[in-house]
């Protein structure tokens, strides 16, 4: 089996790309973020160096939370035999699709088999941070959406404790008025421009546009 993808299609360095080749897995992960999320591709690339450890037949495709959860269980009781071990963060962040996490487990699994280091050593930060910081600010989040994005569905479904959820909530609201204020301290004209995009008022109105609603109103 071949595969020609782009190193930059995938986030993956070229090392752990052609790594990735040489293993002969039933499909090359094109979407790793999704691809690696049920942990069936885990199962198999592991399996391909502890074939009795690691019985892929055993593990489910489905993409559902329930096949993510009993694929992942298995997965993590095999390490735990072969005293080999992979950071919960990491795990937990890709079941639940975040951003960066299954290309940092790919890393990692890259380095625990191999005992090689990957070229790149990204940390662990799996919120929408970095991709916010590169959008004009008319196009980043605003609270609820920076909730949706950092708060995966199957993140509530995974924990029981509403209060929990909760706190998960407050933390993602407080860094998001934290990088507003912030980005505001940075760059205080542009936030004077938003406002004037955002008001209805005609306060915010060009001096000509100001006076040309006046005379018009003076008309009436």
């Amino acid at each position: 089996m071949s595969y020609a993808p782009s190193p930059k299609n995938t986030g993956l360095p070229r090392e752990v790309v052609q790594w990735l080749q040489n293993l002969d897995l039933s499909r090359y992960p094109k979407n790793v973020r999704r691809d690696f999320s049920n942990g069936y591709l885990v199962a198999e690339i592991f399996a391909h160096y502890y074939p009795k450890e690691f019985l892929v037949y055993s593990y489910d495709k489905g993409t559902s939370f329930s096949a993510k959860q009993e694929n992942w269980s298995q997965i993590k009781q095999s390490l735990q035999k072969l005293n080999l071990h992979l950071l919960n963060e990491v795990i937990h962040g890709t079941i639940h699709c975040k951003q960066g996490a299954a290309e940092l487990l790919v890393q990692e699994i890259y380095t625990l088999l191999t005992n090689r280091r990957s070229l790149q050593s990204p940390k662990p930060d799996f919120t929408d941070r970095q991709y916010q910081e590169q959008l004009p600010s008319l196009a980043r989040s605003t609270a609820s959406q920076a909730i949706k994005n950092n708060l995966k569905i199957t993140e509530i479904m995974a924990e029981t404790d509403i209060s929990a959820n909760q706190r998960k909530t407050a933390d993602i609201v407080h860094r998001h008025m934290a990088f507003k204020a912030a980005e505001k301290a940075l760059n205080p004209g542009e936030f004077l421009l938003l406002g004037c995009y955002s008001a209805s008022s005609s306060l915010c109105l060009s001096p000509l546009a100001s006076t040309t609603t006046l005379q018009k109103s003076k008309s009436y």
